[in-house]
This record gives C-alpha cells, sequence and structure tokens, in this order.
C-alpha cells in the first residue's frame, strides 16, 4: 500500500470558506462530525487511487436527511478512505456504532457450530430465514470511486471463482446486461436479484454508473445460496431458504463464504480486512462483520402493541418491510434483523436473532389468547459489552 500520508491534492480551488459545504439543515452522521477546520485539513488529502473528501461526503451532502431518520451520510471509495480521511470516519463510525473507539478490535466467527438453537422457530409464524454480508476484493476500488475496468475485472474474477464451486453450491451466473426485463423482474419479484439504483443516497455516492455494465447475480442450483457482484459492494454472499430453520441457512453461508474467499485468495487477491474495522466495505454503517441475519416473521399483534418499538430496541433488532428498507409491513409480516454489524463477532449477531425471534413469537403467541406480555418485557441489553482494545487495555 502506498504511503498515502504524503500524497495529496493538486487541484485548483477556492478559499476554503468559499468551499466548504451548507450543513445547517442535515441530519446524518457526517453532517454532526464535519467542522470547516476538519474540511480544511482533509481536503488537501487524496488516496493513491484518487478518492478526495469531496467524494466521501458527497451522499451527506445531497441527501440532508429525514429530522427522525439518520443516514451516515459518508461512504469510503477505496480501502485506503479509512485512514486518509480518519478524523471524520473515525467519529463516524464511533456515533454509529455504539461507541466502537478507534482503539477497538473487531472478531469474527464463522463456525456456525457455535451457534445455540436456530433450528427450531416456529414455521407458522417464521416464512423464511437470510443471512447476507458483503466483500471487498483487495486492490480495486469500491463501487463509488471503481473504474469501468476494475469493475469489469471484478466480475471476470467473481465468476471464474464461482464457477468453481461445487456439490450443493454449483451454480451458474447470470449478467444484467444479458437479462430480458422480465426476467430481470421476475427474480426481484422472487428477492433474489437487486434492483436498479433509484435512490437519490446511491446515486449520489456513485453506485449506478455505466449500470448494468459488469453487474450480475449468482445463484446455486437450489437458489439457496446467492452472490450479488458489484452493486452496494464488490459481493454480496446470502444464503436463505423458507421457513425458521436459520441455523442451517448459516452453516450454508460461512461453508460458502469461506471457500469463496479462499479461491479469491488462490487467485492472488485478498478480502479487505483489517483488526479494527473487520471486513472493509462501502458504507461505515457495515463494517465489521457486515452481516444481516433476518427473518420474515408474522407478527400481527405484537406489531400493534404499544411497546414493540421498544422491544426491538432492547433485543437489538431492527424492522423494515418484506420488500426491503423503506417498505411497510403486509399482513402483519416483518423482516426483522440484526441491528449490530460492528464489534460483535457472526455467531453472537445471529444467536441474537434468534433469541430474539424467540421471544417474539412468544409473545405474539400470549397476546394471540388475549394474555399480556408485561412479564415477558426484555431488559435493556443494547449497552455494548466491553471491548478488548489495542494493548489489551
Amino acid at each position: 500500500m502506498a504511503n498515502v500520508t504524503e500524497l495529496t491534492l493538486t487541484l485548483k480551488r477556492l478559499a476554503m470558506e468559499d468551499e466548504f459545504p451548507d450543513l445547517s439543515k442535515h441530519n446524518n452522521y457526517m453532517a454532526k462530525v464535519l467542522t470547516k477546520e476538519m474540511y480544511a485539513s482533509l481536503r488537501e488529502r487524496v488516496t493513491s487511487s484518487g478518492v478526495t473528501i469531496d467524494q466521501v461526503i458527497q451522499t451527506g451532502v445531497d441527501n440532508p436527511g429525514h429530522p427522525f431518520i439518520m443516514t451516515v451520510g459518508c461512504v469510503a471509495g477505496d480501502e485506503e478512505t479509512y485512514e486518509v480521511f480518519k478524523e471524520l470516519l473515525d467519529p463516524v463510525i464511533e456515533d454509529r456504532h455504539g461507541g466502537y473507539k478507534p482503539s477497538d478490535k473487531h472478531k469474527t466467527d464463522l463456525n456456525a457450530e457455535n451457534l445455540k438453537g436456530g433450528d427450531d422457530l416456529d414455521p407458522a409464524y417464521v416464512l423464511s430465514s437470510r443471512v447476507r454480508t458483503g466483500r471487498s476484493v483487495r486492490g480495486f476500488a469500491l463501487p463509488p470511486h471503481c473504474s469501468r475496468g476494475e469493475r469489469r475485472a471484478i466480475e471476470s474474477l467473481s465468476i471464474e471463482v464461482l464457477d468453481s464451486l461445487s456439490d450443493d453450491l454449483k451454480g451458474k451466473y447470470y449478467a444484467l446486461k444479458n437479462m430480458t426485463q422480465e426476467e430481470q423482474q421476475q427474480l426481484i419479484d422472487d428477492h433474489f436479484l437487486f434492483d436498479k439504483p433509484v435512490s437519490p443516497l446511491l446515486l449520489s455516492a456513485g453506485m449506478g454508473r455505466d449500470w448494468p455494465d459488469a453487474r450480475g447475480i449468482w445463484h446455486n442450483d437450489n437458489k439457496t445460496f446467492l452472490v450479488w457482484v458489484n452493486e452496494e459492494d464488490h459481493l454480496r454472499v446470502i444464503s436463505m431458504q423458507k421457513g425458521g430453520k436459520i441455523k442451517e441457512v448459516f452453516s450454508r453461508f460461512c461453508t460458502g463464504l469461506t471457500k469463496i474467499e479462499a479461491l479469491f485468495k488462490q487467485r492472488g487477491h485478498d478480502f479487505m480486512w483489517n483488526q479494527h474495522l473487520g471486513y472493509i466495505l462501502t458504507c461505515p454503517s457495515n463494517l465489521g462483520t457486515g452481516l444481516r441475519a433476518g427473518v420474515h416473521v408474522k407478527l400481527p399483534n405484537m406489531s400493534k402493541h404499544p411497546e414493540f418499538e421498544e422491544v426491538l430496541k432492547r433485543l437489538k433488532l431492527q424492522k423494515r418491510g418484506t420488500g426491503g428498507v423503506d417498505t411497510a409491513a403486509v399482513g402483519g409480516v416483518f423482516d426483522i434483523s440484526n441491528a449490530d454489524r460492528l464489534g460483535f463477532s457472526e455467531v453472537e449477531l445471529v444467536q441474537t436473532v434468534v433469541d430474539g425471534i424467540k421471544l417474539l413469537i412468544k409473545m405474539e403467541k400470549c397476546l394471540e389468547n388475549g394474555q399480556t406480555i408485561d412479564d415477558l418485557m426484555p431488559s435493556q441489553k443494547y449497552t455494548p459489552p466491553p471491548r478488548p482494545s489495542v494493548g489489551g487495555n
């Protein structure tokens, strides 16, 4: 890696006061942290692939956010971004991830045998289970900044790797540019394929450049293990199936992900990772594990309870509609998943989902029978446990 501290930006610009963005009406983590003094220092820097501070913050500048919804407001353009612009990104990460400090170390655990339970979630309530994460290939810029050629190289390398999988992971790659509109829509409706980016957050970050060039989906023959190529991250790896056997889903996830990483290494490409941030991904919100373990679960009664939001918060869970973020629940069915990403291992996060869903189903059954759930209210769990830091302090 280049000595990034010696790289500076030589573009001609006006005075800092003229260049500093107006963030007075913004509600995102970037806007909370960025000051004129910080901007004055960071605007002269550039990573070895050419990422500037204005590229990092552009999505947060263009999208002020909602008064009650905090967005992150910044993205990484390459692996070096998190180091070159750490004065901004370290406090954003600490704020977004519950006090995760620059001295903290992340932990990884992809051994599904360490998960307790998860093979007995009531299928009368849990309709499907899914575990997903992202991975970035070292040596390439990330999607907001990568070149057209880099994106194509990632696609070619990914196809070569994925074609090497065998047995129940054996599958096929489908390039978006070769699909008909009907084929694309069917895969989207089946929750297999990502849609063309239309969100201002994604478009401002540069995710939609050259669409659909070098984007696609690979899935195994059983359609239980999927890999998205060049969406928000280089790779999105997904294990999924109908019903509540999330341990089976997680086991396939761990096995497939470990094999894919080994195949990339055989070809001279590691995944971006370091001891502090774990796996490096485009959005700071997905650092660490990048993992979202979730189930589609029927909670028609519990979702109407006045304490529903508080219960989710205490269980460290988040909800969305089954159509994805920003969608509403239909028929009392929600997509419930872990809220944390960084500072906890993959096993710990899936365990959070398993334990939380069991309790939510128990509460739902009580409400079905006209019983109170007061005695089932979870204690406040949202304070992160102490984490080891550099030097063991």
